[in-house]
């Protein structure tokens, strides 16, 4: 049976947020108070582009021992990103303690009200009864009651996100202006399927959501064709209904690719789909672009109304690589523009110098002389980027703890807009295993190289989004949830039979707020997930 779940406020992980401190820096705001995104920055005083450290600098004071904050940086939204973050991946983070103590209660009397009310108590969830009947008997499936509370509290945390917005992704209309002023009508965004890029949109760039099209591809590989055909609804629109704005304004698609390395461990923690070769990752995403700007130019036109930009980013710091395209569009590989380097040469200086500095840099680390309208949107990037240099510097050092892969599971399908946070989730972005099997090898050997040692499964999320408006379409989701999940049991037999990969099966309508709607689960007593 179909069941569609309903939010409820004191059930919202991130509503039940602990309050974050500042360090000694005061209270953080409430979880709904909006971030601070200025998209619209004034410009330089004359002068200071040239010598912006003469006289513009200068000394930010320590605060409690902690290193100095940025000029630029937005500390309000620094506030609200961590609580968020912290809510959400401490409900994950419990989960584990509670399956320990429930070893210890099965055999007390009363074993399944105990079991309940803990869970409740703990993650705010019931767990599956029939997982709890026989376990006097056969004892407790741990692998099996991993999964539940681990889908369940996912489930939670994803109808809290859409019935509340904590992120703020949703007003998306100062950043669509903003994009417009450079040049531009709509951002696509591809990112590698590592759960450490998982938080680029909201954490790493600052921008909201919902402005943005994510698809994320093992090695940031994005399907030529699908991204064809998006530009090709998308310039529809512009021409039926002027949304984002009428054909006849002046701006372009603009396809982005964010490959990935580390700068601590290059060799052995950058991108798995290349060999841990930044030099390979950016080289192939360039490639990817170039294809997709011919692909147009191919079928359609000469390609003006197509925009690439290509970025790396250190999943190390959260600092980013980005190789600035000059006015015809051409990247050079071997130069780029480092935030972490803008960061520490534009800690001294004034809010006004350190823009003119960064907007210089831009300029100068172009091939040719660059599009002003990009040179526009890239300064505002690494503006943004510089906040979450300061967000990683006061959390965890400057570096985080988990340089390599820590996902809690995989999610398979399509939409997922509402993962948000680094290294919660690996993406499959695919409509049939056939042809996302690459992607979904690689996050099975990821999340199966964390969990199988432990005794613990794999959980697969299946999820696909679908329009509401459109006669038919939630049958349609369903029918392709099974048919995935269906061809994922084929595919990886050894682990399903040996209950060490498990599915839960969600669709959702993106035309609206509404929450997930459960389809089925491999956790159902019946166990077959969606065969039925």
């Amino acid at each position: 049976m179909l069941t569609r779940r309903r939010s409820h406020r004191d059930s919202l992980i991130w509503a039940t947020a602990p309050t974050v401190h500042s360090r000694g820096r005061g209270r953080a705001p409430a979880p709904h108070t909006p971030a601070v995104q200025t998209f619209h920055r004034p410009e330089p005083v004359q002068g200071q582009e040239s010598h912006p450290g003469h006289v513009h600098r200068i000394t930010p004071p320590a605060h409690n021992g902690q290193p100095p904050l940025h000029p630029l940086t937005d500390k309000a939204a620094n506030h609200r990103l961590q609580a968020y973050e912290t809510a959400v991946k401490s409900s994950f983070d419990r989960i584990l303690p509670l399956l320990r103590e429930l070893t210890g209660l099965r055999r007390e009397k009363g074993f399944i009200a105990k079991a309940q009310a803990l869970a409740e108590q703990t993650l705010g969830i019931r767990l599956p009864e029939h997982l709890l009947e026989d376990a006097w008997i056969k004892g407790l499936d741990m692998s099996r009651l991993h999964a539940a509370c681990l889908f369940e509290t996912y489930c939670r945390m994803a109808d809290g996100f859409f019935a509340h917005d904590p992120l703020k992704g949703h007003d998306t209309r100062a950043f669509n202006a903003f994009l417009q002023s450079c040049g531009f009508h709509l951002m696509d965004v591809t990112p590698c399927a590592d759960g450490r890029l998982a938080h680029a949109i909201s954490y790493v760039l600052r921008l909201p959501f919902g402005a943005v099209r994510r698809r994320s591809s093992a090695g940031a590989l994005f399907d030529v064709e699908d991204t064809v055909s998006k530009w090709v609804e998308v310039e529809h629109a512009r021409y039926r209904a002027g949304t984002p704005n009428t054909a006849d304004a002046p701006t372009r698609y603009l396809k982005t690719v964010i490959y990935h390395f580390s700068s601590r461990h290059p060799s052995h923690e950058g991108c798995a789909a290349h060999g841990s070769d930044d030099t390979a990752a950016a080289g192939a995403g360039l490639e990817r672009l170039l294809a997709f700007r011919q692909a147009v130019e191919n079928g359609f036109c000469c390609g003006a109304s197509v925009a690439l930009l290509l970025m790396g980013l250190d999943t190390d710091t959260d600092a980013l690589r980005i190789h600035v395209p000059d006015a015809q569009g051409h990247m050079d590989l071997q130069l780029s523009l480092d935030t972490g380097d803008i960061y520490h040469q534009t800690l001294s200086m004034t809010p006004e110098a350190a823009r003119g500095y960064i907007l210089e840099q831009v300029r100068r680390h172009a091939p040719a002389a660059p599009d002003e309208g990009m040179v526009k949107l890239i300064a505002q990037l690494v503006e943004h980027n510089l906040s979450q240099l300061d967000y990683v510097r006061r959390r965890h050092g400057g570096a985080y703890p988990d340089q390599g892969h820590a996902e809690r599971f995989m999610g398979v399908g399509v939409g997922f807009e509402e993962i948000q946070l680094r290294n919660l989730t690996f993406f499959a972005c695919l409509r049939t295993v056939e042809e996302g099997a690459a992607d979904l090898d690689v996050g099975c050997r990821i999340l199966g190289g964390l969990n199988h040692p432990h005794g613990r499964p794999i959980p697969v999320v299946i999820r696909f989004d679908y329009h509401g408006q459109v006669p038919g379409a939630r049958e349609r989701a369903i029918t392709r949830c099974r048919q995935v999940d269906r061809a994922m049991t084929e595919r990886f037999a050894p682990q399903v039979r040996d209950g060490l990969l498990h599915r839960l099966l969600v669709v959702r309508d993106c035309d609206t707020r509404a929450g997930l709607e459960r389809v089925a689960s491999s956790l159902d007593p019946t166990g077959q997930g969606g065969h039925r």
